[in-house]
């Protein structure tokens, strides 16, 4: 249960002054639903102004407060031009203040002709006339303005302003409680970091850096604790030894033979299923380097050993491909290998949870299909995550009560994830690499194009196409706007389709799943030839036949995504070929990131130098990770803190008594304060 301290910042946000449905909306899609998630929407930036007595004293360009007199006001003649106001400073200088569209009503209410009002906002030139467009604020009494000097800006949604941000914020301050502290001491001390409440006050005042800093130390303290939590009471739970004799493993003919990191990571994943304590492992292997073959191996060893593995995807599409690509190789040891996805109906359907049931099936592989309520398992020994990271923690937790006992679990990602990150995401599991490329595959021919030569680009796809073969085009990120990143997928494909015709199709987050499968299955098939798509691709497909990848605006996206979209190619025996369109306007880091990709095929180096570039936002923003994003720490802060937050979670859970403790009732608040409370639930069900 949450504690009762803590109700206070649960509320809604309508129990604030002034939120009704109206205000309601723009907040919820800024995902402020509640007082908490005010109290934490902490400013972007700050503005900083500076107070002058005339505008001889100011700069254009700077933030000023001023005192004007307005002298005559001006509407334009068409609708659609600006309304002016002149006024004269204390000199008799004269500005305009300048105001467009609806805005002009607030302007001839607040600025009547011959009363002084102090006005903040940014001063610039317009002709041979100082203006101020849009000023931030207009007061009459000089007191009010100068409290601002130092102003937020937050982030807004359409239908609010910064004002009525800042007053909301205001409100859900007031409520927060003081609350017990969480922090060893010596570190509060040697960090000089304010308290909790303090903190946050501060944080939303001006460019605290140790408040700040605290706060994303809470943050990442709670994540390292609720994933020690996991751990520990994963530790003491009770599994099942699975010791395979290798009798089916013997008969695989894979096509190629095993590399030495593939081996090393069966090693380490059968060496863990034989423990008594449920396995928690990562298997991290970029695109290509082989994790469903160790996969496979580790589902046989729990065969060998009479229990049942479940493979566990993200989408259809997937599970259809680990399906078949499992089926073939696994023909020659008679495994019985089942799919199960939500589509499963009638017949076939009930036939499948037979053999779940009554153990003829042996491995099954499906969406999250497998763990419904009604899916029932003889014995389930060995869980496959693929694509850890759309699954968050919770989700994992609820995948490992299907088993009598505990299953093992070995969760897979492509994305390659620095080691100081995978800390952070993965701190419950332990890790094995797939460092090795297996023989077989070739180098992907890498270029950055101007985007000024789409035209010719367009030519070479067609002479492509008319060989045979297929190819991938992903449109640009348009900054956080999902609905922009569409626009623009649609529209290249309505350009594209034009030249090609029904060879193309469409795919993008917003699309029905059926109308997604339908497009993925025709490119699959090869009855399209050319999938244009939104970065939804990044995961999954597997076209063989696929070999050219071309990616707009490469400049745009991380090191890391780039690198999952080039993977999407180079999967057959042909050469392939990645074309990344860069803008006009590249900035130091896109330069530096595009010539990487040209440079190197290796994931973990370029997670390491998207880290360095400081470009690695995408690596633990919202877009890749299930429910540990971090809303507060930045990179930086990620990289200096988190060695300092393992060890002080470490402390409390092994020296000072735990939850139990009196730091620890403090540190359980804050696990329920941060949504983390994942951690204290284990602790009940273990």
């Amino acid at each position: 249960m949450r504690p009762d301290i803590l109700t206070p910042l649960f509320a809604e946000t309508e129990s604030l002054e002034g939120v009704g449905p109206k205000l309601k909306k723009p907040l919820a899609r800024l995902g402020l639903e509640r007082l908490r998630d005010l109290a934490y929407h902490l400013p972007e930036r700050f503005v900083t102004r500076r107070a002058v007595t005339d505008l001889d004293e100011a700069g254009e360009g700077e933030q000023i407060v001023i005192a004007l007199t307005p002298t005559e006001h001006r509407a334009s003649r068409s609708q659609r031009g600006p309304y002016r106001v002149l006024a004269q400073d204390a000199k008799g200088n004269i500005c305009a203040l300048t105001y467009f569209g609806r805005a002009s009503y607030t302007a001839k209410k607040t600025l009547p002709v011959g009363e002084k009002r102090w006005v903040a906002g940014r001063l610039d030139r317009f002709g041979d006339m100082l203006q101020i467009v849009h000023p931030d604020h207009v007061a009459s009494e000089s007191s009010t303005l100068s409290g601002n000097l130092v102003e937020p800006v937050y982030r807004l949604a359409e239908g609010l302003t910064q004002p009525r941000v800042g007053g909301l914020v205001a409100q859900a301050l007031e409520k927060a409680p003081e609350l017990a502290e969480w922090i060893e001491p010596g570190v509060i001390e040697r960090e000089q970091w304010p308290a909790w409440r303090d903190a946050l006050v501060l944080a939303h005042k001006g460019e605290h850096a140790k408040a700040r800093d605290r706060l994303a130390y809470d943050e990442l303290f709670a994540n390292a604790l609720a994933l020690m939590l996991v751990r520990q009471s994963n530790r003491r739970r009770k599994g099942q030894s699975l010791q395979g004799d290798g009798g089916l493993r013997d008969k695989l003919q894979l096509p190629f033979p095993l590399t030495g990191a593939q081996r090393r990571s069966i090693d380490e994943i059968t060496g863990d299923m034989a423990q008594e304590a449920p396995m928690l492992r990562l298997l991290q292997g970029d695109v290509g380097a082989g994790k469903t073959v160790v996969a496979l191996e580790a589902m046989l060893v729990a065969v060998e050993a009479g229990a049942q593995a479940a493979l566990l995807a993200p989408t259809e599409i997937l599970a259809r491909q680990h399906f078949e690509t499992l089926r073939k190789l696994a023909a020659p040891t008679g495994v019985e290998i089942a799919l199960l996805t939500g589509r499963d109906k009638g017949r076939a359907r009930e036939s499948i949870l037979m053999g779940l049931l009554d153990g003829s099936i042996q491995i099954v592989v499906g969406t999250h299909a497998i763990f419904q309520e009604a899916v029932q398992y003889k014995n389930l020994g060995l869980v496959v995550i693929d694509e850890q990271h759309r699954f968050g923690v919770s989700q994992r937790l609820l995948l490992t009560a299907k088993g009598k006992v505990t299953p093992h679990t070995l969760s897979m990602t492509a994305t390659p994830i620095p080691r100081t990150l995978v800390l952070a995401q993965y701190g419950e599991m332990d890790v094995s690499r797939l460092d090795e490329m297996p023989p077989g595959r070739q180098p992907i021919d890498t270029r950055v194009i101007s985007a000024a030569r789409i035209d010719d680009v367009v030519a070479g796809i067609e002479r492509h196409l008319t060989t045979g073969q297929q190819a991938y085009w992903v449109c640009p990120m348009v900054r956080d706007h999902e609905s922009e990143d569409i626009a623009a997928a649609e529209a290249r494909y309505a350009a594209l389709k034009e030249r090609f015709g029904e060879d193309v199709v469409l795919v993008h987050g917003q699309l029905s799943p059926e109308l997604k499968d339908a497009a993925m299955q025709r490119f699959a098939a090869g009855e399209a030839k050319l999938l244009v798509a939104t970065t939804v691709i990044e995961v999954g497909v597997d076209v063989p036949n696929s070999t050219l990848m071309v990616i707009e605006q490469a400049e745009r996206f991380g090191l890391a995504q780039l690198h999952q979209l080039r993977g999407r190619v180079g999967r057959g025996s042909e050469k392939s070929t990645c074309l990344l369109l860069r803008g006009d306007e590249l900035s130091e880091t896109g330069r530096k990131r595009l010539a990487l990709m040209r440079e190197t095929q290796d994931g973990f180096r370029l997670a390491e130098e998207d880290l360095e570039l400081r470009g690695g936002g995408e690596l633990l923003g919202t877009r890749q990770s299930g429910d540990e994003a971090f809303n507060i720490a930045t990179l930086e802060q990620i990289t200096r803190l988190l060695p300092i937050a393992n060890d002080d979670a470490k402390l409390l859970v092994e020296r000072d008594g735990g939850l139990d403790s009196e730091r620890g009732q403090a540190a359980r608040v804050l696990l329920y304060l941060l949504e983390r409370d994942w951690g204290v639930q284990t602790l009940r069900s273990g």
